[in-house]
């Protein structure tokens, strides 16, 4: 009989908690987590075409003949330049581009144009891109006295800049290029020497490229 009575009075104890307990399991409201939000990847792959607007400086051991001014004062300089870029491992960008330059010839004996033939390997976090660049280089002269009426002369560039993608399709660039032709001879009216200068130029632009086949930053999907 005693362990009957136990037995009633557990059972109604149960019963008196059951409530409370239920309350206490009740599933919690559900709440969506946020969606997740993928960094920007930005793609440099692709054709583009821009200008520019800078100046030009001659290099400081120019050595002309004398009486003849040394030409290194700054020159305005403006053009264009087309090109392709390709990216690659994930952060890397080569490509090929060539440009030419308008100069504001003072004296008779400046390049009245500059352009060039240039590979450049950069590397690029986000929608920067700093970079190097070299190759050909060819320094428009024709109609220059002292130059011959060669039409132009052939040598090297290098440089470097920095480019920064700031909408789907549009970037700015400042760059720095330098170009060397090697010695020049210079002539009097009857064909003689009457001496030499080193034909090298400094040159310094801000540009502005629309590229092609880029449809904006590509979203990481995981």
């Amino acid at each position: 009989m005693k362990k009957i009575l136990l037995a009633t009075v557990a059972l109604v104890a149960l019963g008196a908690t059951a409530p409370t307990l239920a309350a206490d399991l009740a599933a919690r409201p559900y709440t969506k987590a946020p969606p997740y939000v993928a960094a920007p990847i930005y793609n440099w792959t692709g054709f583009y075409i821009g200008g520019h607007v800078g100046g030009a400086f001659g290099g400081s051991d120019n050595a002309l003949a004398p009486g003849f001014s040394s030409g290194n004062d700054g020159r305005f300089m403006g053009g264009g330049q087309i090109g392709y870029d390709y990216q690659f491992a994930p952060n890397w960008v080569m490509g090929l581009e060539a440009n030419y330059s308008f100069l504001d010839t003072s004296s008779s004996f400046s390049n009245r144009g500059l352009g060039s033939v240039t590979g450049r390997l950069g590397y690029t976090w986000g929608p920067a891109l700093l970079y190097v660049k070299g190759g050909y280089g060819w320094a428009d002269s024709r109609f220059s006295n002292g130059f011959g009426g060669n039409g132009g002369r052939d040598g090297y560039t290098v440089g470097g800049g920095l480019e920064y993608m700031f909408t789907q399709n549009w970037s700015g660039k400042i760059e720095y290029q330098y170009y060397n032709f090697g010695d020049v001879n210079v002539f009097d009216a009857l064909g003689a020497p009457i001496g030499s200068f080193r034909n090298d130029q400094h040159t310094i632009k801000a540009g502005l490229n629309y590229r092609f086949n880029w449809g904006g930053p590509v979203v990481a999907r995981y």
